[in-house]
């Protein structure tokens, strides 16, 4: 499976952000992925990419901190912070911003699609 993922380096998936991760903040992959697991969840709630809409915004951010705690110890024994891991999981499928729950809102009321909603950023990780 993790063949086939790396083939798909744009694509979203939780290793994926999770590898994005273990590059920022050290470790392994496997330290990260429950915050990206959480973070995802929500695409088997709703199989399109506005499954964003419940959690990959500022409040979903402060919600994973609440869940998760401020930070943890990664496996090179480094403290990280949960929020630097969800903020950079948002801004990597919102092209670099981190909207708000309301934007989330007036992009299904007013059916405007700014580009943070349609453009995500390419994840770079080494293997």
């Amino acid at each position: 499976m993790l063949q086939k993922l790396k083939k798909l380096k744009n694509m979203a998936h939780p290793i994926l952000h999770a590898k994005s991760n273990q590059k920022k903040f050290g470790g392994k992959w496997e330290d990260y992925i429950h915050l990206h697991n959480w973070m995802d969840e929500t695409k088997g709630w709703y199989g399109h990419s506005f499954h964003r809409i419940f959690r990959h915004h500022s409040e979903g951010i402060f919600e994973g901190e609440s869940k998760f705690g401020s930070h943890f110890t990664n496996s090179d024994g480094k403290i990280v912070y949960t929020r630097y891991c969800l903020e950079s999981h948002v801004k990597e499928d919102c092209d670099g911003y981190i909207p708000t729950a309301r934007e989330w809102i007036m992009v299904l009321e007013t059916k405007q699609r700014p580009t943070w909603v349609t453009k995500t950023q390419k994840l770079e990780f080494e293997d």
